[in-house]
Order: structure tokens, then sequence, then C-alpha cells
């Protein structure tokens, strides 16, 4: 008899945890029936499902949430998840408790109030299954631990928890009633297990799922860099979030122009955070020199083509991104954070750098003039190990 599984995830945009969850969708047992549950209803990953996943959603968008449309339709869910079943009645102590938590703290987080909103005005689901899966902390977890009935359960932690901003109160001590408890890498477990030091037991570091051969295909696909520019080109790809310090990345530019380094700088992407920084750029003068390409459907073939991947972020669970630029052999310079300084040895097969404009600026205009210590640095990001095909069996465990 097949076995019966639940996955739940905030939303399938465009980003590392989603990319990560349809890579396990792709890769779980055949004889298993794979329902999936997505909060937000919308995401433009949602076309890339694989066939034999079940989308319970009754209305779903493929617009993405990060668009001026996307942001008007996240804003009528969350809207009419208040108003479902009185939630917004039920949930005021808990939202008002929070919220003078995270001003007392100096740090106003109001997704992670939306996460608990959009968790109990969900849809509800009448039937139990043989394990379902929470894919990202917030609202999934929130759901598949109050809403959905299962014979176990299992959660996936992809971020710095205690960065991020999670709290017990927030999550109401959902994480001990699972059954596993799955972070990304080993900081992102240690991070999680400072807040839960109960959960020790059940914890275990579950890679993120990627397809090396899938990669290499489509680097080789046409697209890529469209301008005529002739010089070195460095490459980031991720979120235009506050986690990724773009800012810092600006200011080496700048330093880079300054000193004569002949570079441009191109960040693959959408996110919140583009206004602030398109004003910090023309204020740098840059607009030449550090491009907002956008989000992309394909991103691989700039990898390829890029001299040098930077991943300068404030904190990680385990960066997609780091993994995708070394399956494609490219030298990386990774800020010495949670996350990164598990993905990349330094001086080996990649450089760690202080997450400070004048560490990048100096590593980027060293490397970029040693083309052969670049060549190398690739050879030996694209030989290390990315993959970990034997951690599903934690899941198949499971069942």
């Amino acid at each position: 008899m097949s076995k019966q599984i639940l996955f739940v995830i905030n939303t399938l945009g465009l980003a590392g945890a989603e990319t990560a969850m349809l890579e396990l969708l792709e890769a779980m047992p055949e004889d298993c029936e794979i329902d999936l549950y997505v909060l937000m209803g919308q995401g433009e990953l949602v076309g890339r499902l694989p066939e034999r996943v079940h989308l319970l959603n009754r209305k779903f968008s493929s617009c993405s949430v990060l668009s001026a449309k996307g942001r008007l339709r996240m804003g009528g869910t969350v809207c009419r998840s208040l108003l479902a079943r009185g939630t917004v009645v039920r949930l005021f102590p808990y939202l008002v408790k929070n919220l003078a938590g995270m001003v007392k703290n100096h740090r106003i987080q109001p997704d992670k109030l939306l996460w608990r909103v959009l968790s109990d005005g969900g849809m509800r689901i009448d039937r139990e299954y043989d394990l379902a899966v929470a894919f990202l902390e917030g609202g999934a977890a929130y759901y598949v631990a109050d809403h959905v009935k299962a014979k176990k359960k299992a959660a996936f932690i992809h971020i710095d928890y205690g960065k991020a901003g999670y709290t017990r109160a927030l999550d109401r001590d959902c994480y001990p009633g699972y059954d596993a408890l799955f972070p990304v890498s080993e900081e992102t477990k240690e991070s999680f297990l400072r807040v839960y030091p109960e959960c020790r037991e059940k914890t275990h570091t579950f890679h993120n799922m990627i397809n090396r051969e899938k990669i290499r295909k489509r680097s080789a696909e046409e697209g890529g860099f469209s301008d005529d520019y002739s010089g070195k080109r460095i490459l980031t790809v991720g979120r235009l979030t506050k986690q990724k310090a773009y800012p810092v990345a600006i200011q080496a530019m700048r330093l880079l122009r300054d000193s004569g380094v002949e570079a441009r700088w191109y960040v693959l992407g959408e996110g919140s955070e583009r206004r602030a920084l398109e004003h910090l750029i023309a204020e740098c003068g840059l607009e030449k020199d550090f491009v907002l390409v956008g989000a992309v459907d394909n991103p691989f073939p700039y990898y390829r083509q890029t001299d040098l991947y930077v991943h300068a972020t404030g904190y990680e669970g385990k960066s997609i991104a780091i993994q995708e630029a070394q399956v494609l052999g490219c030298a990386i310079i990774a800020s010495d954070c949670s996350g990164n300084r598990e993905q990349i040895t330094d001086g080996v097969d990649g450089e760690l750098c202080e997450l400070s404009a004048e560490d990048i600026c100096r590593r980027v205009s060293g490397l970029l003039a040693d083309d052969e210590r670049r060549a190398g640095l690739g050879k030996a990001a694209e030989q290390r190990k990315v993959m970990f095909e034997e951690d599903i069996q934690m899941l198949a465990a499971l069942l």
C-alpha cells in the first residue's frame, strides 16, 4: 500500500528553499502519494512541480510574491486569513504580545506575525497522512504542528534561527511536538538547538538537494550576460533583502572602481529592498557598475560566464546559490558567517571574507588580477561534495 505524504511550504517563489523542495519531491520514492499545500497560494515555481505531486490549493497564482501584482494578491490572502474562522479575534492576544516583544527588542518583523495568521486562517485538510513535512520555518511549521493529522511529522530549518528573529513565543513551542527536525547545515542545527535544546536527539542535518546534471545542462542553454561589457564580471545570486547585505557589496564596488579595477557587478534576484538599493547605487554613481538584473528563470549561464562569484551575506542556513556556483566551477568569495563557512574551505575551494566593503574589495581585486588562482579555486569548488543522496533515507525511516 502506498504511503500518503503531505508537504507544506509558505510560498513557491523563486528562492533557494523552494528550489530544494522541488528536487526533494523529484527524489521521493515512487510508491508515495504526495500532496502539497502552499500557505500563500502563489509563486512562479508552480510550473516546475513534478507531475506526481497533487497541489491542494483550490486557487493558485503563478505571480511572484515580490512583484507589485503579487504583493497585492498576498495582501488579499492575509486579509482573508484574518477573517477566516475568527482568526483575528483568537490571535489578537498573541499578535499584541509578540509585537510588544519586537518593539522592546527594536526589531519589528511583521512577516513573522503574519505566518501565524496564514497558518490559523489556512484551509483545513480532512484526512490523515503517514507523514507531514513542514519544509520551511514560520507558517509551514505552525500549520503542520497545529492543523494537520499525521502519524509522523517532520520540519526543515533553513535559516540561522536566532539571527532570523524567531522565538519560542512566536512558535508557541511547536517544534518539540515534531518527530524529526532537519536543519540544512551543522551551524543551522546548533543555532536552532540553542533555542530548543530539548530537541537534540531528534534533530539531524539534512542537506539541500540539488541536481548537478540538470544544472550543468541548463548552464549550456542560451542566456546569460547580454550587454557588450568586455571587462571582468562579478556575480551574486539572491533575493534583494536585508539579510543579503547588498549595501556592503555596493560600497565594495565603489572602492573597486575608485582603485581602478575594471569590473562590473551583477545581481540576479528580486525583493523588497530594490528601491533602497537603486537609490544607494545612484548615490554612489554606480548605475553602470552595479547592475540589478532582477529574477531570471535560468541563472546557470550567468554562473558559467562570470569571472567571480561573490556571496557576502549577513547570515545563511545553507546557500543553494553557493552550491550551484560550486557545481559550475566558479571561483567564490563568501562572507565568513553561519552557513557560508560550512560550504567553503578558506583558501582551498574559495575565500571567506569579513562582511566589510574594504575586505571584499581587497579580495575581489586580488582574485580578478590572478587568473591562475581563480581557475584553481574554481576547479576545487567543482570537485567539492555538494549532493548528499543518503540524507533522503532519514525521511524514508519515518515511514
